[in-house]
């Protein structure tokens, strides 16, 4: 029987393992296929307070796993496969683990990319589709590629890719960009950055050596045009990585986790959600550790019983 097991390895997640393992609650994190979450696929971290000069996605979650392993936090790597939260204890089948019992969790398992849901995407997926710029980037050196995307991490991904590609070209359905202004500003200021607004992707292209280009339509005029191209970077959102549960949690429409305000508490006691699964507005890696803070305080007067909402009033 453990206390209190952490499922992901966000900034969520690690800071909940740091906190809890400080309070001696002997945390037990469960890493899935992507140990370290979204961030391990950043380049530059810019806005984590405390970093002068930055610091790499994947050398600040290296740091904090470090920092919750030097407290005591135990990591198993694994992939939840069942949940089942109908009684206590907690069980779940983990693969490569088998059954775990638990008294709390913490669920931090944050969000996956979403695809566009095109013909010839999936099946090009290594062939020069990818969601993840800064893991193959390096394979486009001087080739000409495409992000698909409006957002902050549509213009990020832009900008780093004109590290290695000779053109970058925004494809974006809409005439105006969700990117912040700064973020806009930046690809708008890269003389490698190329613009394609209000066109909506239609086909992925390929031949037998892979990608060749990214069939789109005008939205205003319906005329349909094949933008050539090596490699196409699709940067259109996250779905929160909740399935797992099958309906056993509470979630909004989407799929986020609801969570009582001002608590990380979900609709189960004992059972609690921090980061992006259920942060659908600001999902930056500070306020993800704030909630995984959050996370591990609630957990912790929950197992001293002195949660910090009555559930008698509730149930």
């Amino acid at each position: 029987m453990e206390k209190v097991i952490i499922l992901g390895t966000g900034p969520a997640g690690l800071t909940a393992a740091i906190y809890l393992a400080r309070a001696n609650m002997n945390p037990i994190v469960i890493e899935g296929d992507q140990p370290g979450g979204q961030l391990t696929l950043t380049t530059e971290v810019e806005n984590f307070p405390g970093f002068i000069d930055g610091i790499t996605g994947p050398e600040l979650m290296d740091n904090m796993r470090k920092q919750a392993e030097r407290f005591g936090a135990e990591f198993k790597r694994g992939w939840v496969t069942e949940v089942d939260l109908s009684k206590k204890p907690y069980r779940l089948q983990v693969n490569g683990i088998g059954e775990i019992e638990t008294e709390s969790l913490i669920l931090s398992t944050g969000a996956s990319a979403k695809l566009l849901n095109i013909p010839g995407e999936k099946e090009n997926i290594g062939r020069g589709v990818s969601t993840c710029a800064t893991c193959d980037g390096f394979f486009f050196r001087g080739k000409k590629v495409i992000i698909v995307g409006g957002g902050d991490s549509a213009m990020e991904e832009a900008n780093f890719l004109t590290k290695f590609a000779s053109e970058v070209v925004i494809v974006h359905r809409r005439n105006e960009l969700r990117a912040s202004k700064i973020m806009q500003d930046r690809a708008k200021e890269n003389p490698k950055i190329s613009w394609e607004l209000n066109q909506t992707p239609l086909e992925v292209t390929a031949g037998e050596n892979g990608v060749t280009g990214l069939k789109v339509k005008d939205n205003e005029t319906n005329e349909e045009k094949i933008i050539q191209t090596d490699g196409i970077f699709v940067a259109i959102g996250h779905t929160p990585n909740t399935s797992f549960l099958n309906g056993q949690i509470d979630t909004d429409e989407t799929g986020y986790i609801n969570v009582i305000p001002g608590t990380t508490e979900t609709n189960i006691p004992g059972v609690f959600a921090c980061g992006d699964v259920q942060d659908k507005k600001y999902r930056q890696a500070i306020t993800a550790a704030g909630t995984g803070c959050m996370a591990a305080l609630d957990a912790e007067r929950y197992l001293e019983g002195n949660a910090v909402h009555d559930w008698s009033k509730s149930l």
